[in-house]
């Protein structure tokens, strides 16, 4: 930078140098974390427009593109958490670059499965090459924002997940529609556009990614000392109360516990995510219009999330912002699975969709209020790992209830457990709201 540019924030109170800092840290790196984690989410969930058209091509079982479906967790699960260590180790810009690669490539090839077996079998892989992209990033996150500004941005980085299907599920129904091009069907030429662009991404993460505020040559010397120095004093705070090992990390209760909320969130979010565009197909929909229609859902997650985690930073609340949010998932869920019109279907799963989309931002600050250094990427990827195992095990319920009863319903009531079990979890944890923003004792 120039040397006129450093003496103007060297004169500058400290008050403007934290904004500034800040404000060059969000701007250049939460887009484009934002669009990574897009395309991350919409190649791990487009398997549900897929399988408007591919279940009757390969004869798929409601139970078999149940297994195919969260399978992914299995091997998302087995290499989450040394998926992480590595990234601590080795920096997150060639290690990211590396899982988005491997991904792009598998979910394109997934366009050429040809049986139940290779279906299950690439998902399962799939998960493998994308294990500690998410974790990664949430701890790439505490690199560089402190604590009390992590609910608001996490809620801005996470608005990709329902983002990804107000815009994917159009874009999808669209996608399908390309039945016959080139001699394909549309639901394999689903899978070779949107694996691309994760290719792309991967590569140009090597460019824009920095590692950690003290090598950030994009920030004035005094925005990097002031980040560097808040970020270091948080930590050693942290470490003062209490300094986990990365061993004490992922056996401590209080990560098990956390993990248990996360479980019972992530299996509401994608057996509702999986099945969804299903339940709207039911409606007597065009693959179009289900992907408008399933859009809805996901558009006012989008909205409510951003507002949630900006509300939770400001009044310093963590414990009833996600509670909260919990009760109002678990009650739309309900509501979907009694309502019979379809119009009121779709306001009661956008009801469902709005607390689960609630609940993200608030949640991930509670593992990051704890942990440090090795012990946080450890801690994060087992509480992101043992949390996603739901991801097996929400959709494969549905998939059995659906199979077994014929009607969605029951297997939304099934879903409507997780988010109000993870309430109850929250209620009984111990809670301090100054360790939070980096200050206080660690409860439990």
């Amino acid at each position: 930078m120039a040397v006129t540019d450093a003496v103007e924030c060297r004169e500058q109170p400290i008050e403007a140098v934290a904004a500034s800092a800040l404000r060059r840290v969000t701007r250049r790196l939460l887009p484009f974390l934002i669009l990574c984690y897009f395309v991350a989410y919409l190649d791990r969930v487009n398997v549900g427009f897929a399988a408007l058209t591919m279940n009757q091509d390969l004869g798929l079982s409601p139970v078999v593109y149940a297994w195919g479906a969260g399978i992914f967790f299995i091997g998302y699960f087995l290499f989450e958490v040394p998926s992480n260590v590595i990234l601590e180790s080795v920096g997150a810009r060639r290690w990211m670059a590396r899982i988005m690669i491997s991904w792009g490539v598998l979910v394109a090839a997934t366009a050429f499965i040809w049986n139940g077996t290779s279906f299950i079998t690439l998902r399962f892989f799939l998960g493998l090459a994308e294990a500690g992209f998410f974790p990664g990033l949430i701890l790439y996150l505490t690199y560089w924002f402190p604590a009390e500004y992590r609910a608001r941005i996490i809620g801005a980085f996470m608005v990709a997940i329902p983002v990804s299907t107000v815009i994917g599920g159009p874009v999808s129904g669209l996608i399908l529609d390309m039945h016959g091009f080139l001699g394909l069907a549309g639901w394999r030429w689903l899978f070779i556009v949107e694996g691309a662009p994760a290719i792309l991404l991967g590569l140009i993460v090597l460019f824009v990614l920095t590692d950690r505020p003290g090598v950030a040559d994009w920030l004035s010397d005094p925005e990097r000392q002031w980040l560097t120095r808040r970020l270091e004093s948080e930590r050693r705070h942290r470490e003062a109360i209490r300094h986990f090992t990365l061993g004490e990390a992922l056996r401590h209760p209080r990560t098990l516990a956390l993990a248990m909320v996360y479980f019972g969130v992530v299996a509401a979010n994608y057996g509702f995510t999986f099945w969804i565009p299903q339940i709207v197909k039911n409606f007597g929909l065009s693959n179009i219009e289900t992907g408008f229609v399933t859009a809805i859902p996901y558009l006012a997650g989008a909205v409510a999330m951003t507002l949630w985690g900006w509300h939770s930073d400001r009044t310093r609340e963590r414990k009833w912002h996600l509670v909260l949010a919990a009760v109002i998932a678990t009650s739309g869920l309900v509501a979907s699975a009694w309502i019979e019109s379809p119009a009121l279907t779709v306001l009661a799963l956008s009801v469902a969709g709005l607390g689960i989309f609630c609940i993200l931002p608030v949640f991930w600050t509670l593992p990051t209020a704890m942990l440090t250094g090795r012990a946080a990427a450890g801690g994060i990827a087992l509480v992101n790992a043992l949390g996603n195992l739901a991801g097996f095990v929400g959709p494969y319920a549905m998939g059995w209830i659906k199979e077994t009863s014929g009607s969605f319903s029951w297997g939304l009531f099934a879903l409507a457990l997780g988010p109000l079990v993870a309430a109850v979890i929250v209620l009984i944890l111990g809670h301090n709201p100054a360790l939070e923003e980096g200050r206080g004792e660690l409860p439990l």
